[in-house]
């Protein structure tokens, strides 16, 4: 750490949800200064720029954390050596390629006595944690996911979400799925699943799950990456005391139909707000259950052929 209790950060991938999200979120914060950045392409101003991972854990060792912000394919490694390194590691979603990483790289930061955040950032909007909190003392009866975008939109060129291992229309999904297993209690369960392959491409471009609640509620979810117009992010929970909606990828909250939570975008803010916290108090944040059920998606699920995909 810094003199002023601020702690020297290093950022590895410097890509477009690193100039986004994590860099400004930084810049705000109270915690953090970004001392190193590690890019093979990117740089950034003010911090010392490495090209090479290795050659950073050979000549800072005096860094004690790091944001890992590469896609999830080469993560693995990174983080493997960060933590046999010592170093407080933050990871960007989804936080590995497969569970026997994920599992695995938990069970290396507690054997290394070093924090491993999973972060899922949608867990941090605005409407989540007051959803959880009115759910907390209801009996949910249904639950409904509608999450379609462009990916032409949001992904632009991005070639690795359609290779193996890119998750695809799940790269999206998956913060569905982490807001549902933040607000609804117990582990869920996937039923059946219906995956649309275009036929040049890896990984899906739709899918449909049928899941079910720890309590037997039913869970249907829709993700689609051919949305035009409007984008559409919305969890909606029926109880018998009333309907809850998460709207805006959690932004907003509804009860009834009425507003109840909005306000600007902080979920970057808050995650490194916890960052700090869990490094302060030597704990790790490591849940793994919305890729679990990506994966169950993709075990159970039925493989549809649909027309080509063009950036």
């Amino acid at each position: 750490m810094t003199t002023s209790s601020r702690i020297a950060l290093a950022l590895a991938g410097v890509g477009k949800i690193a100039r986004d999200q994590h860099i400004p979120s930084c810049a705000d914060s109270a915690d953090f200064d970004i001392t190193v950045a590690i890019s093979r392409n990117g740089k950034i101003d003010g911090a010392e720029n490495f090209t090479s991972y290795d050659e950073f854990l050979e000549k800072r060792p005096d860094i004690r954390a790091i944001s890992l912000c590469t896609p999830p394919d080469v993560r693995f490694a990174m983080a493997k050596k960060a933590l046999a390194s010592g170093l407080d590691v933050l990871m960007e979603k989804p936080p590995a390629a497969t569970i026997g990483e994920a599992q695995a790289l938990r069970e290396l930061a507690e054997q290394a006595g070093v924090v491993l955040f999973a972060t899922w950032h949608s867990r941090f909007a605005n409407g989540v944690e007051p959803a959880r909190q009115w759910l907390s003392d209801k009996t949910i009866r249904n639950v409904e996911i509608t999450w379609k975008e462009d990916v032409r939109r949001w992904h632009p060129g991005q070639a690795w979400i359609w290779e193996a291992g890119g998750f695809g229309v799940f790269d999206p999904g998956i913060n569905a799925l982490s807001i549902l297993t933040a607000i609804i209690p117990g582990q869920t369960i996937v039923e059946k699943a219906s995956l649309a392959f275009p036929e040049n491409r890896q990984q899906p471009i739709a899918a449909s799950l049928s899941m079910r609640s720890a309590a037997g509620a039913p869970i249907n979810a829709e993700f689609d990456w051919r949305q035009e117009g409007p984008q559409t992010w919305d969890i909606v929970v029926e109880t018998e005391s009333g309907t809850l909606r998460l709207a805006k990828g959690g932004a907003e909250l509804y009860i009834d139909g009425t507003l109840q939570v909005e306000g600007p975008d902080r979920e970057y803010a808050r995650i490194y707000s916890r960052f700090a916290d869990l490094i302060r108090s030597r704990r790790s944040d490591a849940d793994f259950q919305p890729l679990r059920l990506v994966a169950d998606a993709f075990l159970t699920g039925e493989r549809h052929t649909v027309e080509a995909f063009i950036d």
